[in-house]
């Protein structure tokens, strides 16, 4: 409440010093000097000071003299340049006519041939790793030890089938050579030992 109360406060003697600053801008200023014109006094008494304050040399010189003639004689005609004030540097030169507007021709529309349905998507890498071989050489067999990383590991020979999706096409001494079950996406892996 006392927070409200001071912005009350406040406001109205922002209130007051603008009513001050607008009545003495509306109100007109008065002055002991006259403002200074460029019109001559008429009245009689300021003819005399102007005398006074005169030199000696310009009264005896008499009124100036005015050449009647010169009024009637011929005067300078305005050039044909057109004149910027707010420019300073001379003008530039017309723009070049336009080129000549050649006819554009119809293009013709092109038919394009329907390309059939889009292509299927391209198959996710296989997330398995190679971790081993072992080899049975009185069968003449390898088996690959494969592993995902969060399962047990996987066993199998050439051709077996691996977590349901992927075929084993060829074991190496360091990599395996694995494909979708399906035989799409083949993928070599190399062993990693982990």
């Amino acid at each position: 409440m006392a927070t409200e109360r001071w912005r009350q406060v406040l406001l109205g003697g922002l209130v007051v010093a603008l009513l001050v600053v607008l009545a003495r801008l509306w109100t007109p200023a008065t002055s002991t000097q006259a403002a200074a014109t460029s019109n001559r006094p008429v009245s009689g008494t300021a003819a005399p000071r102007q005398q006074q304050t005169s030199s000696p040399s310009s009264a005896a010189s008499g009124p100036p003299s005015v050449h009647l003639d010169a009024l009637d004689g011929k005067r300078p005609t305005p050039e044909a340049a057109e004149r910027n004030l707010f420019r300073f540097k001379t003008k530039a030169p017309p723009p070049a006519p336009p080129a000549p507007v050649r006819p554009v021709q119809p293009v013709m529309p092109t038919v394009m041939a329907p390309t059939g349905p889009p292509p299927p998507p391209p198959l996710a890498p296989i997330t398995l790793k190679f971790i081993g071989v072992v080899e049975a050489p009185a069968q003449g067999e390898k088996i690959a030890i494969l592993s995902d990383g969060r399962n047990a590991p996987f066993y199998g020979k050439e051709g077996a089938i691996i977590e349901g999706r992927y075929r084993i096409l060829k074991i190496g001494v360091e990599s395996v050579e694995l494909a979708y079950a399906d035989g799409r996406g083949r993928q070599t892996i190399r062993l990693t030992g982990s």
